[in-house]
């Protein structure tokens, strides 16, 4: 059998072992996490674009009214949270 001292050297390095393979997956999990953010992130639109959606939207019979109101209660909602 092996000494007490022995076994606490061992069971110590297993540890430190164990949480370096966490740090490195966590580690690259992350990296991979950005790269794919990064690869896949949403292309910004130019003010052209935003503004030809907003005319087709009213374009599409919607009341300028209605728009209004869903804006207020939006920004409403927002204020109580």
């Amino acid at each position: 059998m092996n000494s007490i001292s022995e076994q606490i050297v061992q069971a110590v390095s297993i540890m430190f072992l164990g949480m370096g393979l966490v740090f490195v997956f966590l580690t690259m999990l992350i990296v991979c996490i950005k790269l794919v953010a990064i690869k896949f992130a949403p292309l910004p639109q130019d003010k052209a674009t935003r503004t030809a959606e907003n005319e087709s939207t009213q374009a599409a019979g919607m009341d300028p009214k209605i728009i209004a109101v869903i804006t207020s209660a939006i920004h409403q909602y927002r204020a109580k949270a």
